[in-house]
């Protein structure tokens, strides 16, 4: 007689069962079928198959099997931690399971009895789907993402999951993705393990494959799930016949399973050589135009030399090449520094052993040979190596504050009680059956099913993301167009020039007949000379030498005030920040659970500080307890330290408590505060019972022998139910009284304290109630006894007429300097936005309490925010100020959007699920102390003591390297100007073509002198005022207005004063020079000019210290000894160039008057820049924009037809490329023809490989659409990958 089909919601797990024969097996694939809660066997479809034999699998589950009306949730929840089993049967463990008994995992599926037929009649009730167990419907719960879409298509795939679907489970936490995938059983047919016995040990690659549609629960009558791709419907239409997968014992260990799912290690990230990293530098468009002015100028120098035997006219390329050698190689060795800090993280060989269960055994495996369907056990301090959902536990609690940001310890419910509540419409948002690998396990013991590994868990997408490029820095982008604008104000000055002096000297070529060609042709080098110097005048060759430089020494500097800049240019870009995203846990707060305020008795309030309640009578928490009578002290200690689980170790040479947060928090307290020694007291307190915590009654407790009183009853728990057990309270705790006093507890105290737990609740504070009770015996008289265990009593009959201690406060508090500092940010212009995992309303007050939460401002949870179009984001993103609830990838798009929008972003964290934001960000800062290895390396700027202010400190630093950078152009532009004018104007006028400076001093002006001035001009420490003004946008030109007027102004003073020294300098220092030696006479006038205008540079290098137009340019210059060193030695090297350069620089020496003309001349820079400041920039900006727009409007036709021209010969030169590029390809396939065949094959396959190699890459990165389906795809297994980093939170 057959028996009813189970009732709708019954859940019959996975479970061992023993045959008629005595033996016992794992349900097979199919057996599990008729058995599943979402499909019971139809007896219909019974009759209609083939009956089942006695010894199959499918007889033993059927509801028509003696043994089915025996099993139920109950039981298949009962058993130890490791294996779920029915202990109203007899059979052996699975560890004991002997060879013949135990099958391979990879033919689990098999049926002796053949093909089953399984139906799709649904027992769950649809209403159930409703339920608000999740954000997102259950029928759109595995639904592939753009980003992801090539996670969900797996060619040939044996399993009835992809790695994408699988990973909805988590990405974020979704029960509405572990209900559409079946549950644990689902997982466990679709997975192709077993939930007991693991893995097996033989699989290798697998026969036949598992449907999706036949391990997961019907959703609606036309569900058009993604993992399927079908519509299917019931199977009285189309029965479903379960597939016979075997495994066929060829190929390697776990073919299938890695192929598809992938190790559990990361795909390698290739370091850049040095070699590679010095080409990469030296192509920068700066260093390119040297390049070109140092050949041509070299090649004419060693010409030069060699026809005129000077000696020295090859000076000035060499020294250009030595500057490109210079910058190439600083640069290089900075970034090949960052590529070894890189490559040094990830062969940093983190592999550990975890224990898994394999073919019904426990064993020690590698965390790189974890794979999707591995049983793993789980133990307290265990970080978790791969994502997973729970199968079997007892309270276990995690600390995921390192990879989702909350803070809150996170208690994990097995999947079998969360799948029963979900079908019984019971399920709640609360309930977490979730591993997530990074994490660590704080309480408990358990097994949980591997579900994702390697690059598709979600430490593994974390560090994935981090291997990508970053964009230029805005100062990056502002220096590349002035050196293009450079370069074409150059060249065309050089051309303008050398034109210019051909005509002429093809004008003057009839009128001097007698000259020889030779000479001719001499007169024609040195004009293009000339046209080359002006070339290399024009070109800022210190601007990228000396950018680099400032940014490593301000770098230097910040190390001092703890800020590790691990990527140059980053300080530079947090000086124009306008936007801080920054984590809670960890970076505003401390990541710490602490004791922050709370009553003891009646009336003795507490807080950290006094000053943070306006009430007077509330005291610090030393003022509290020293108040204390030893007997108050004594029962306090007690009722943390003996009524708590979590117990010290040693970690580096320290006393750590380990354990929850909250009750570390309290052990913390009473040790820092009442002296407490953890040992001392557990050992020497007599324990008679304990009651553990207990979720039902949100409290637990302990019974311990109090000498010559009887025993004392120590609880604690929800503040709330501690109150309402009360009937008195300790009313005095004071030091006058030896004894604790108590009084009736009334119905006014009890609102009294009601009011203080709501307060300390609006704080987002969590309370922990202390009660307690004397009695003379235990158990006591009126409490009921446990049958069992008649010395035990009953919690519940027990937990009455206590005597309430007091509450406590506990918060993951705020950093003390961080409000301040966000007062500071907002002062500089900076708006700082809150971005964590944390409830809306801790986060709300925490915002608030900080600073960062203002009157308008917008409070937003994640799954809302993610579900905004982009337009919607860009409105409400501006005025958005916390976003709560919010995941990894809600933190990547918010700091993507702000991109967006114009701002320059920078993100603060420390957990690992802050590495995309880390790395998408324009800044990222990363925590030194707390802050997880993954984030570190995410990040820019690493903040060495955790501290939030030292944000304020980098803003400050940016803003200086960024008004280093500033200055330095300043002075440079207005040398190069002066310089090239003065170059343009002397050759003009020389009736020998040459300049009034050579190319050896301009080499000493422009190389040397620069590279000083910047380090000078980059030395200068940050003030307090320079976070008084907002940050420079993205936008803003290099070039601010009172630059300009600084820098026409200057040019302006210093071509006068050459000129009058050029032109009329020999009447008016006649007097001084020499009378009777021409030549000497000459030379010496040109070292006035020269040396003139070299003091006229030194000069104005100290007005520039100032951007803006304060008058006193000497502020804090006797703090710098940089500046002070560097000027002295600029001036000790023009010195030595008069009086001991000679030949070299073609200069004599001057006498005094003459130095005296020169250093006045100089001097006069300094009042003239007053003058300059006191001229208003409004109305210097009126006639510089008018200028500026008239020369456009002049140019701009000139420029088209230059453009026309351009393209003119591109059009005529394409035709030649074309032609040159098919000749080399036809003798590079000859040259391949001509090639040993056993030389081809192996580049053919290295090609493949390439080929692979990419499209692995465009697999991961794009979407594909239905119609792209047919391209083959490179399997998984085709990566090469380093191992995986799990990184447990600190």
């Amino acid at each position: 007689m057959a028996s009813q089909p189970p009732a709708k919601g019954v859940f019959l797990s996975p479970l061992q069962v023993p045959t008629f024969s005595g033996r016992e097996r794992s349900p097979s694939g199919a057996s599990l079928g008729s058995s599943s809660t979402w499909s019971p066997t139809d007896t219909t479809h019974q009759n209609s198959s083939s009956p089942p034999s006695p010894s199959s699998p499918t007889s033993l589950t059927s509801p028509a099997s003696p043994m089915s009306a025996t099993l139920s949730p109950e039981m298949a929840r009962n058993g130890d931690s490791s294996h779920l089993r029915v202990h109203s049967f007899s059979h052996r463990p699975s560890s004991s399971i002997d060879g013949e008994t135990l099958r391979a995992r990879s033919e689990s599926f098999a049926s002796s009895s053949g093909p089953t037929l399984r139906s799709r009649a649904s027992s769950v009730d649809p209403s159930h789907l409703a339920k608000e167990f999740d954000d997102v419907p259950v029928s759109e719960a595995l639904q592939s993402d753009a980003r992801t879409a090539a996670d969900f298509e797996v060619e040939n795939n044996r399993f009835a999951f992809s790695p994408g679907q699988l990973n909805k489970m988590l990405n974020p936490k979704s029960l509405a993705a572990f209900y559409a995938l079946g549950g644990l059983q689902g997982l466990e047919r679709g997975l192709r393990t077993d939930l007991h016995a693991g893995l097996s040990i033989d699989e290798c690659r697998l026969e036949g494959t598992v449907d999706f549609q036949q391990v997961t629960p019907p959703l609606s009558e036309t569900e058009n799930m993604v993992g399927g791709g079908k519509s299917t419907t019931t199977d009285e239409e189309h029965p479903i016949v379960t597939p016979e997968p075997l495994s066929t014992g060829d190929g390697q260990p776990y073919e299938d399973r890695v192929r598809v799912f992938n190790e559990n290690r990361l795909p390698e990230r290739k370091s850049t050589g040095f070699w590679k990293l010095l080409w990469m530098a030296y192509n920068d468009k700066i260093i390119i135009l040297l390049t070109i002015a140092a050949i041509v100028s070299l090649s004419l120098g060693i010409y030069e030399t060699v026809d005129g035997g000077t000696g020295v006219d090859w000076v000035e390329g060499v020294a250009i090449c030595v500057a490109i050698l210079i910058v190439t190689v600083v640069t290089a060795v900075n970034d090949w520094q960052k590529e070894r800090q890189f490559a040094k993280l990830n062969k940093r060989k983190n592999d550990r052993e975890v224990k898994v269960i394999r073919s019904g055994k426990s064993m020690m495996i590698s965390i790189f040979d974890i794979l999707v369907g591995d049983i793993l056990h789980l133990e307290p301090g265990d970080a978790v190596p791969a994502d997973g959902v729970l199968i079997s536990g007892h309270g276990i609690k995690c600390d995921e504050s390192s990879a989702t940001g909350e803070s809150d310890q996170m208690k994990k419910t097995d999947g079998h009680e969360v799948w029963q509540q979900i079908v019984e419409g019971t399920a709640t948002r609360k309930l977490d059956p979730f591993l997530i690998s990074g994490s660590k396990v704080l309480e408990g013991v358990g097994t949980y099913l591997v579900t994702s590994v390697g690059p598709y868990s979600s430490y593994g997408r974390i560090m994935m993301s981090l291997q990508t490029s970053n964009d230029p820095t805005p100062l990056q982008v502002k220096l590349a167009r002035l050196a293009d604008w450079i370069g074409y104000m150059g060249s065309a000055a050089a051309i303008i020039l050398f034109f210019v002096l051909l005509f002429r000297f093809i004008a003057q070529l009839p009128d001097h007949p007698d000259v020889s060609p030779a000479l001719k042709g001499q007169e024609f080098v040195d004009i293009l000379i000339v046209a080359v110097t002006v070339i290399v005048v024009a070109i800022p060759e210190g601007l990228p030498l000396a950018v680099t430089l400032a940014l490593a020494f301000a770098t230097t500097r910040m190390v001092k005030e703890n800020n590790l800049v691990r990527v140059l240019r980053a300080c530079e870009t947090m000086g124009n920040a306008t936007v801080i995203c920054s984590d809670k846990t960890g970076t505003l707060t401390q990541n710490k659970m602490t004791v922050v305020a709370g009553t003891w008795g009646a009336k003795h309030r507490f807080a950290q500080s006094a000053d943070v309640h306006a009430e007077t009578q509330v005291m610090t928490t030393v003022e509290a307890f020293q108040r204390f009578s030893p007997s108050a002290r004594d029962l306090i200690t007690k009722s943390v330290a003996l009524n708590s689980t979590a117990f010290e170790e040693d970690r580096e040479g320290q006393r750590d408590f380990v354990g929850s947060k909250t009750e570390v928090a309290l052990l913390q307290m009473v040790r820092d505060h009442l002296g407490m020694d953890l040992t001392t007291e557990r050992g020497s307190a007599e324990i008679v019972q304990l009651f553990p915590f207990d979720s039902d009654r949100k409290c637990m407790g302990v019974v311990y022998r109090v000498t010559g009183m009887g025993y004392r009853l120590l609880v604690k728990g929800a503040s709330e139910l501690m109150v309402d057990a009360c009937t008195t309270q300790v009313s005095e705790m004071e030091s006058t009284k030896d004894d604790i006093s108590t009084e009736v507890f009334s119905a006014s105290a009890k609102q009294n304290v009601m009011g203080l737990i709501n307060q300390y609740a609006r704080d987002s504070l969590r309370t922990i109630g202390f009660v307690y009770k004397d009695v003379d015996s235990w158990p006591p008289k009126d409490a009921k006894r446990h049958e069992d265990d008649p010395s035990s009593a009953d919690f519940k009959s027990a937990f009455h007429g206590m005597t309430w201690l007091g509450v406590v406060g506990i918060q993951d508090p705020l950093r003390p300097e961080v409000p301040p500092a966000i007062e500071k940010c907002r002062m500089a212009g900076v708006q700082v936005k809150m971005v964590t995992g944390d409830n809306i309303a801790t986060a709300t007050a925490i915002a608030e309490s900080c600073g960062i939460k203002t009157e308008g401002g917008l409070v937003m949870e994640g799954p809302k925010f993610r579900q905004l179009s982009d337009a919607e984001m860009d409105d409400v993103v501006p005025r958005l100020q916390v976003l709560a609830r919010s995941s990894p990838e809600d933190k990547r798009i918010l700091v993507e959007r702000l991109k967006a929008l114009g701002e320059t972003v920078a993100v603060t964290g420390d957990g690992t699920n802050d590495g995309p934001a880390l790395r998408t960000a324009d800044v990222g800062f990363s925590m030194g102390i707390a802050g997880t290895e993954v984030a570190k390396e995410a990040s820019s700027i690493i903040l060495l003591d955790d501290n939030f202010r030292s944000i304020v400190t980098a803003i400050s630093w940016g803003r200086a390297v960024n008004d280093a950078v500033a200055k330095f152009l300043q002075f440079q532009i207005t040398v190069n100007i002066t310089a090239v004018a003065l170059t343009f104007v002397s050759a003009v006028y020389s009736s020998s073509n040459s300049s009034v400076l050579n190319a050896v001093q301009l080499l000493w002006v422009n190389l040397i002198m620069d590279t000083f001035a910047a380090l000078a001009l980059a030395t200068d420490a940050p003030t307090e005022k320079i976070l008084d003004r907002k940050p420079v946008p993205k936008s803003a030109s290099l070039f601010t207005l009172t630059m300009w007027k600084m820098i026409l102004g200057q040019a302006i003073y210093q071509l006068a004063v050459t000129f009058m020294l050029y032109f009329a300098g020999d009447r008016l220092l006649s007097a001084h020079l020499d009378p009777v030696d021409l030549t000497h006479r000459s030379k010496q006038l040109s070292t006035v000019v020269f040396n003139t205008f070299v003091w006229m540079q030194i000069f104005n290098e100290f007005n520039n210290r100032r951007l803006d137009n304060h008058f006193n340019i000497f502020e804090g210059m006797f703090r710098n000894y940089w500046f002070l060193g560097i000027n002295a030695i600029m001036i000790g090297g023009q010195i030595m160039i008069v009086y001991v350069g000679g030949q070299a620089f073609g200069v004599t020496r001057l006498s005094g008057i003459l130095w005296a003309v020169c250093i006045i001349c100089a001097l006069g820079c300094l009042p003239w820049a007053v003058v300059l400041r006191t001229l208003p920039d409004r109305h210097f900006g009126i006639v510089f924009n008018g200028v500026v727009g008239a020369m456009q409007f002049i140019l701009r036709p000139v420029l088209k037809g230059f453009g026309a021209i351009a393209s003119g010969v591109k059009s005529l030169l394409r035709p030649v490329g074309r032609f040159t590029r098919r000749i080399f390809s036809r003798g590079h396939r000859k040259g391949e023809d001509s090639s040993d065949v056993a030389m081809e094959i192996p580049s053919r396959a290295q090609a493949v490989d390439e080929e692979a190699r990419t499209q692995v890459k465009v697999s991961r990165s794009e979407s594909r659409d239905d119609h792209e389906a047919s391209i083959p795809r490179t399997p998984v297994e085709a990566m090469s990958v380093p191992p995986i980093l799990v990184t447990a939170s600190p």
